[in-house]
């Protein structure tokens, strides 16, 4: 019976280990105007503890595709771990403002990214929904 039980706990390890992860396609909140982006979280090249995130689709409110010149982008990098569902010391790209600020990344369930972006003590958070 104990060879079963830790048979199976072996076999949910990987499961458990990939659901603490933010791999994977995210949707972000809709900005003022509605419009969201698709990003794709993955381990960055060459470090692959790190992940970084390249934006890979760009909608109007009400779903349509946008011919946006961000699409292929990176907007995350270096983010490294910092616990079994965070990340912190990246950097993160605010398209709409067209800058860079320190951030952080911390998984809330496996379907729930919180994603900050700080310069001095001002922070903005969101809220990213998973895809697949």
């Amino acid at each position: 019976m104990k060879r079963m039980i830790l048979a199976a706990a072996l076999a949910a390890a990987p499961l458990s280990v990939q659901a603490q992860d933010a791999q994977g396609l995210w949707q972000s909140q809709p900005g003022e105007e509605g419009n969201y982006i698709h990003v794709q979280i993955a381990p960055c090249q060459g470090a692959t503890d790190q992940r970084c995130g390249v934006i890979r689709g760009a909608f109007q409110a009400d779903g349509t595709p946008t011919n946006a010149d961000i699409v292929g982008k990176p907007i995350i990098w270096g983010m490294e771990p910092n616990g079994s569902a965070s990340w912190n010391n990246g950097t993160i790209w605010a398209p709409d403002q067209d800058k860079e600020y320190r951030s952080t990344m911390q998984l809330q369930g496996a379907d729930a990214l919180e994603v900050s972006g700080c310069v001095l003590f001002i922070c903005r958070s969101q809220t990213w929904t998973r895809i697949n």
